[in-house]
């Protein structure tokens, strides 16, 4: 009986976190794939005319820190003249914006 609880509950949590993956895929494709490409690279025109970075590299993973990650989808990007070049988050939660630090990691080779 023991066994069947931890399994079931096992069960549960890889179906929740499965659940909460494809919500962070969803999420980043609507709101961050225009730019920053389906698949991490920047290769979009938007991304490439931005100088978006290419996160499948790994120097750009380990170079970026979660915190800073969750910083600019929250307040947004500005180059270094103050111009905009990624606006903040508009009504994501907190734990939105983790999921898509999270998803983001992925991308990594």
């Amino acid at each position: 009986m023991k066994k069947l609880l931890t399994l079931s509950l096992a069960a549960l949590t890889l179906a929740a976190l499965s659940a909460r993956a494809a919500d962070d895929k969803a999420l980043y494709d609507q709101t961050c794939a225009k730019c920053h490409g389906a698949d991490g690279k920047g290769q979009t025109n938007i991304g490439k005319r931005l100088g978006v970075k290419d996160y499948t590299d790994p120097k750009v993973q380990e170079a970026l820190t979660d915190a800073a990650a969750y910083k600019a989808i929250k307040e947004g990007v500005k180059d270094k003249d103050g111009k905009v070049v990624m606006r903040p988050s508009q009504n994501l939660s907190d734990e939105a914006i983790k999921g898509l630090v999270a998803y983001l990691r992925t991308f990594k080779k």
